[in-house]
C-alpha cells in the first residue's frame, strides 16, 4: 500500500464547503492550499485544502505520515511548516517521535521520508532554506538537520541544545537564518540561539517575556517578532545576539487565552487566535514595530462562544487568513481588507479531535 494515502475513514468525514471533486481540487491548486494535521494516535495524516480565487477552501485528501500523533492539543504553534519555496512540506509525528517530509505538487502531497525527531515529543518545526530545526518539548531540547527535498536529511553535529525555560511552544528562524527563537510557556521567557556558519545552534541566551505566557509567535521581513501570550496579550520584540527586547510590552487583546499570532507578509497585520473567547484580535503594525489593536473590544472576528480557535495561517498573497477551530473540528477563513478588518469566509470540514497545526501557500 503506497505511504500517501487518503485514509478513507476519515476523509469520510470531512464535509467541505464547496465541492471536494479532484478536477475542481487541481483547478484551484493555483491559487493555493492549506494544510493542517490530523494527529491522530493510530496514525497521522495531513489534511489538504485547495483554495479557490475567493478564498474558500476544498478537501483535495488526506495524505498519511507514516508515524503517529497524539489525538489531543499539542499546545503548541508550528506542527505544519513550508520550505521557503513551497516545494516541500514537513510534519511533526508527536506520538512516535519523528518528522515526515512531503513534497506539494500540483495534484497533492507525496510523502518522500520520516525520520527521527533526535527527541521526545516534537511539537513544532522551522525551515529556513535548506536547515530544519525541531522543538522536542519533551526532550526539553532542539535538534538541527540539513535537507535536500530529495529525502536525504542529515542530522547536524552539534545542533541539539537544551532549553532554558519550561512548557515550550513555538521554534522558529528569524527571516535571515541567523537566530532561533522559542517560546516558554511555563517560565514566560524567550529564549534565542545564534546560528552558526555550519548551521549549528550556539547555547541559548534566556530573556524575560513582557507578558505573561508567551505562545505563538511569527517575525516580519524585518526580523521583529511578534508574540501572543496566553495571559492576555501580544508583544512586539526586536532580537540580536543577547536576546530578545520589547518594543510593544504586553498590549492587552481584551479577549481570553490569545494563544497563536500570525503577521501578514505585507508586515501591517498581526492576528491573534484567542481560545478562551472564540476571537480574533487584529492589531496594526507601525514603521517602529510597535502594535495596536484595530478594535478597542480586542474583537476583529469572531467564530462564537465555545468555538476554541487554535493554529492560524496566512495566505502567501496575504488575502486571506485561516484558523483551525477545535470547538467546531472545522478550518475557519476569513478575507482580510486593506484596514485589517476581516471579512468571514464560511467553516470547512470535520476534523477529528486533536487536529493540529496550519500552514498555507
Amino acid at each position: 500500500m503506497k505511504k500517501a494515502v487518503m485514509l478513507g475513514a476519515l476523509a469520510a468525514a470531512f464535509v467541505a464547503f464547496a465541492a471536494p471533486a479532484a478536477s475542481a481540487a487541481q483547478g484551484d491548486s493555483a491559487n493555493g492550499a492549506v494544510y493542517t494535521l490530523t494527529n491522530a494516535a493510530s496514525g497521522n495524516g495531513v489534511a489538504t485544502f485547495s483554495r479557490s480565487a475567493g478564498g474558500t477552501l476544498s478537501l483535495v485528501a488526506t495524505y498519511a505520515t507514516g508515524g503517529n500523533g497524539t489525538g489531543a492539543n499539542l499546545g503548541s504553534q508550528g506542527s505544519v511548516a513550508l520550505s521557503d519555496n513551497g516545494k516541500l512540506l514537513f510534519a511533526v509525528n508527536a506520538g512516535s517521535n519523528s518528522i515526515s517530509e512531503f513534497a506539494v505538487r500540483a495534484d497533492g502531497l507525496k510523502l518522500v521520508t520520516t525520520f527521527s525527531s533526535n527527541g521526545a515529543l516534537p511539537t513544532s518545526i522551522t525551515v529556513h532554506d535548506n536547515l530544519l530545526y525541531v522543538l522536542d518539548a519533551g526532550a526539553k531540547s532542539i535538534s538541527g538537520y540539513k535537507i535536500d527535498g530529495q529525502g536525504r536529511v542529515e542530522s547536524l553535529d552539534g545542533s541539539t541544545q537544551p532549553l532554558l525555560g519550561t512548557n515550550p511552544a513555538q521554534i522558529s528562524f528569524s527571516p535571515d537564518g541567523s537566530t532561533l527563537v522559542v517560546t516558554e510557556k511555563g517560565t514566560s521567557t524567550l529564549d534565542t540561539f545564534q546560528v552558526g556558519p555550519h548551521g549549528a545552534a550556539q547555547p541559548g541566551v534566556s530573556s524575560v517575556s513582557a507578558g505573561g505566557t508567551p505562545f505563538g509567535f511569527q517575525f516580519d521581513s524585518l526580523g521583529r517578532a511578534f508574540v501572543s501570550e496566553a495571559a492576555g496579550s501580544a508583544s512586539s520584540y526586536a532580537i540580536d545576539a543577547s536576546g530578545a527586547h520589547a518594543i510593544s510590552g504586553a498590549v492587552v487583546t481584551h479577549q481570553a487565552a490569545p494563544c497563536w499570532l500570525v503577521v501578514t507578509p505585507d508586515g501591517r497585520f498581526a492576528y491573534t487566535a484567542n481560545a478562551g473567547a472564540g476571537s480574533i484580535s487584529g492589531f496594526s503594525i507601525a514603521a517602529d514595530g510597535s502594535i495596536a489593536l484595530l478594535n478597542a473590544s480586542g474583537a476583529t472576528g469572531s467564530f462564537g462562544a465555545g468555538s476554541h480557535p487554535l493554529d492560524e495561517a496566512v495566505s502567501s498573497d496575504g488575502r486571506f487568513l485561516y484558523v483551525l477551530v477545535d470547538g467546531h473540528h472545522t478550518i475557519g477563513g476569513f478575507g482580510i481588507n486593506a484596514d485589517g478588518s476581516l471579512t468571514p469566509l464560511g467553516e470547512v470540514g470535520t476534523l477529528p479531535a486533536g487536529a493540529v497545526g496550519l500552514a498555507s501557500s
